[in-house]
Order: C-alpha cells, then structure tokens, then sequence
C-alpha cells in the first residue's frame, strides 16, 4: 500500500512548484490524476490521452499491454504526461511517497518543454483535450450511422493510420498555398541578370508548368488525397482530417524524446535534490533515478542520452577544460542560459548533431552494429576513425528519421489519374512486405492505380498498386 495521503502529495507539489520556479523553469497549469494500473493501461492504449475516438488497434494494443503486465514481462511508467494546457499528468496510486515526488518533479520538467520548445508550438494546447474529445465524437456518430457504419470508417481509419506519418516533418515552416508555389515557379523560370546582355544573345523563356498536381512534390500525402480525390464522400474526408490532425500533435513528441526525457530527468534531478529529503527518501531516490537512467544494452535509453548531454551542455559552458575552449571555443553563455536555449530551439536531429561529442560518445561506449545473417555485428565504435559514422547513423535513426520521405508527385500520371509516389531514398531501401501493404491502402484511399518510385539495391523501381494487385517493375 502507498504510503502517503493526498493532503501530503498536495504539499510536495507545492514545494517542488517552488522549486522548480526558483530555477527558471515555466509551465502550463499541471494538474494530476491518480489512477491505478487498469487506468494507466487504458491511458496507454489511448497514448495517454482521456478521449480517443475507437478503433480495433487500440483494443489490441491494450489486450497486448494488460498481457505483457500481468505476466510481468513489462511494467508500467511512473508517469504519462500530456501536452496540453492545462497539462495533464497521471501517477500511478501503488507508487511510494518518494516515487510520487520524483514523478512530480519529472513532470514539471516536461511541462515545461511542451511550453517552451519550437516544435510544440503548433500544437495549440489549449484545444488539446477538446479537440481529441471532438474528433472521438465525430468518430462515433460515423458508427453509429445505419449508412456508413464501422467496418466502413475502419476501412477508412486502417489506411489513415499506414499512412498518418507521410506528413511534413517540420510543422514550424510554413507550406505555401498553390498560389505562392506558382509565383515561385514563375520567378525561378525569369531569365538570370546578365551584366553583359549587350554581348550576348537575349536567352529564351521558358514559362512553367502551372498545371500540374501537385505543382511542387507534396509530403503531407493523407491532406492530398483528401483535397484530390473527387469521390471520397465528407465522413472519409473528416476522417483523414482527424488522423492527421492528431498524428501532428504527437510528431514534435517524436522529434524530440532524447531532448524532452533527458530534460525532465535533469531537473528532476536538480529539484529533488535541493528538497534536502530525510535519508530513507533520499537513499531510494538515488536507486530509482539510477533506474530510469541506466544504459540499455544494445540500444538507446533516451532518459540516459538526453541526461547526459545536457548535463554536458552546463558543465562545458560552466567550466569548460582548456582543451574544450581550444577546441570548441571559448562559451559566451553560462550554462543556465546555455540550456535553455537549447531546449527552446533544438530538436532531437540538431540536439545531437550540435552537442553529442566525440569525448561524450567514447564516455557512453556508443557503437553501431548490423546484422550479417544470423548474428549481430559491431561494425563501428567510438574512436577517433568512427565516432563521425556512430553519430551519422544515431541522427539518422531519431525521430521521424527511421521513417521513408515518400512524397507525392502527380495526381495524373499517364493522364489516366495514376497517383505518382516518389521515395526520397537515402541509402535505406524500403521492407518490400511494408511498402506492398501500404501502396495497397494509398491505392484504397486514392481509388486508382498508385505507383511508388524507389531504389532496390541500387536499382531504380516501380512498386505498382491496381486493380490486378501488387507488382514490381524495375525502371532503366
């Protein structure tokens, strides 16, 4: 049984707020709800949110997740946080006193990060919670329509979901509108200034192609077929409309795990510490700090990353070894001011590629491996020859990195309403059983034939999708 009443868990929070205000730390209003592991499990489902609209996947995702509880193969997290304003945080009833007080702590820390940090910053948070109760309202009522029903909007909803992350991946620049790209067009066609067209010949104009859809390649692909399939009806449109949507408000949380968890741990960290917490507290916060923070063995503990570097950012800019001065430069900020910086205008890719050291990286043992047959192999390690490549290939990975850019190209390929895919390979060749089922729901949603260009070990080829099914088709 947990060993503390509401009134005390009242009272630390008041004293971490404190705290956390004293170092500099913002944040939305934090509310708390205590819940037990049935409503922790539920929250997962849902990815932490209160509201979600139903689908069969998120059924199978809790039946798998109660599974793996119950067996004890997996446990449960201290804390899920949403991004929302007011934000919302759950705690889990069974948790000690001690684990409640570094949970708070950890949760200010993100709390903060959701308010300060660029990429949250299209996410408008005070329509969170509603807008998710609204799109699972919508949902609903689709259902319960005696003309569409469910197993027509999970038609729907399984192909929205295969395709929910071929969108722009930086929400913080702005897409132009169709009017915007043809004056582009029509200014990249205008004849360079020649300073001596006295000499030379007047050279020719080429007016652009303006007809053309899309006219630039487009990456939010379920927002294309939305606005270009002229015979979805307005319940398949809304539906694709609500995945997206809700598919970029958990994006920037993808773009920056190393950064928001590593941030959370810092100052959890800090605050708990200045509490100046009697032994017992203070001896079991050391285990389970450890505990979220150690190395994963084969993998990227984010916590433990993130932790790391920034905790490397104050100390460089604190007390930098004339070593780092000599190499890095001398700082022009403290570390304080330093760090949040970082945290307001870095994401995971640019996090690592401007702070994750060479000196770091041989601290940590960071290495890449790759598979050759059966085994795993290390294929690089942090030395002075590989650390560039181990760098590389993490930055490569985070975020929606391991994703495929995938983009469309023309809505009316061959005049006959073709949809032309492009993938933008960058050395990853596409898992063809993944890229055959997800043409095959592009060719649901879309109603045509799909094609998607792509390189298959190192041969430029058409993955075809029609009504005759799934071919590949290899292009000179």
């Amino acid at each position: 049984m947990a060993n503390y009443e509401i009134q005390d868990l009242v009272e630390w929070d008041n004293r971490i707020r404190a705290k956390a205000e004293e170092f500099g730390l913002t944040w939305f209003p934090q509310e708390f709800e205590i819940c037990d592991h049935v409503g922790m499990l539920g929250y997962m489902a849902y990815s932490g949110m209160p509201s979600h609209y139903p689908h069969w996947s998120y059924g199978k995702s809790y039946e798998k997740l109660k599974t793996l509880y119950d067996y004890g193969v997996s446990g449960l997290p201290y804390e899920m946080v949403i991004a929302s304003n007011p934000a919302i945080a759950y705690l889990m009833r069974d948790n000690s006193l001690l684990l409640q007080i570094l949970t708070i702590a950890h949760v200010y820390g993100h709390n903060d990060f959701f308010k300060n940090n660029f990429t949250f910053k299209s996410n408008r948070a005070e329509l969170t919670i509603e807008r998710f109760k609204a799109h699972a309202l919508r949902v609903r009522r689709y259902m319960e329509d005696p003309s569409i029903g469910i197993e027509k909007v999970e038609r729907i909803l399984d192909g929205a979901h295969a395709l929910n992350f071929q969108c722009r991946r930086n929400l913080a620049i702005r897409k132009l509108d169709r009017g915007e790209q043809i004056e582009r067009a029509v200014e990249a066609a205008q004849p360079r200034t020649d300073p001596f067209s006295r000499l030379h010949a007047r050279p020719e104009y080429h007016p652009p192609e303006t007809n053309k859809v899309p006219l630039e390649p487009d990456e939010d692909v379920l927002l294309f077929i939305r606005d270009h399939n002229p015979f979805l009806q307005e319940w398949e449109k809304d539906l694709l409309t609500i995945v997206d949507e809700e598919t970029k408000y958990f994006l920037p949380m993808m773009e920056t795990k190393i950064m928001n968890e590593g941030w959370a741990s810092y100052w959890h960290k800090k605050i708990v510490e200045s509490l100046e917490l009697e032994q017992g507290l203070h001896l079991e916060f050391i285990v389970r700090h450890n505990q979220v923070l150690r190395p994963s063995p084969g993998q990227i503990n984010p916590y433990h990353l993130g932790f790391k570097i920034w905790e490397d950012i104050y100390r460089r800019h604190t007390e930098p070894t004339p070593e780092e001065i000599k190499k890095y430069g001398a700082p022009t900020k403290n570390g304080t001011e330093k760090i949040f910086e970082a945290r307001e205008v870095e994401r995971d890719s640019s996090f690592l590629r401007r702070y994750l050291t060479e000196e770091l990286m041989r601290e940590m043992d960071m290495f890449q491996y790759e598979a050759r047959g059966d085994e795993l192999v290390i294929d690089k390690v942090s030395d002075q020859a590989g650390w560039k490549t181990v760098k590389e290939t993490l930055i490569k990975n985070v975020g929606a990195g391991s994703i495929p850019v995938i983009k469309v190209e023309d809505a009316d390929f061959g005049h006959n309403r073709t949809l032309y895919l492009k993938h933008y390979h960058d050395g990853r060749d596409l898992q063809l059983e993944y890229a055959e089922k997800t043409i095959s729901y592009v060719y649901r949603l879309w109603g045509r034939e799909c094609v998607l260009e792509t390189s298959l070990q190192g041969k430029r080829s058409l993955l075809c999708f029609n009504d005759r099914g799934f071919s590949v088709r290899a292009l000179k």
